[in-house]
């Protein structure tokens, strides 16, 4: 990976940074349809659970949270019904500008959901698809 010098001298200097001296990096996406990332995460500590801005508190005893990401990022909506759709499971989190889906359940139904969303966007809408990761 590139030293922040060695960037910065590589390229006109001013252009880089900003009228306060700092250093202005800008990121961008790529056009596609892929699922970045398809994660489960099965019994979760109850802190997890805070700092994403669920509620620990509902009876979770057999829990997981599935985790995806996906371009493009409008794509998070239908994969938020699409698990609602297969399987017992309450949405935490969606976000149709950075392709987010978080969502909780029983390990069962959060792995239904994910394969379902996965084998949809994959076969119905040729999507290219990770693999699921489960911790």
């Amino acid at each position: 990976m590139a030293d922040i010098n060695q960037i910065t001298q590589n390229h006109d200097s001013d252009a880089l940074k900003t009228n306060d001296g700092k250093l202005r990096i800008i990121q961008e996406t790529v056009p596609g349809k892929q699922v970045t990332l398809a994660h489960i995460i099965a019994g979760p500590e109850a802190i997890v659970y805070q700092k994403l801005g669920l509620n620990p508190a509902v009876d979770y005893s057999q829990a997981a949270i599935g985790i995806l990401s996906m371009t493009p990022y409008e794509i998070a909506i239908i994969a938020g019904d699409l698990a609602c759709k297969t399987a017992h499971v309450d949405i935490g989190f969606i976000d149709r500008f950075s392709g987010t889906l978080i969502f909780t359940g029983r390990i069962s139904d959060v792995t239904s959901a994910v394969k379902a969303i996965l084998n949809y966007l994959k076969n119905k809408l040729g999507f290219t698809i990770c693999d699921i990761t489960k911790t």
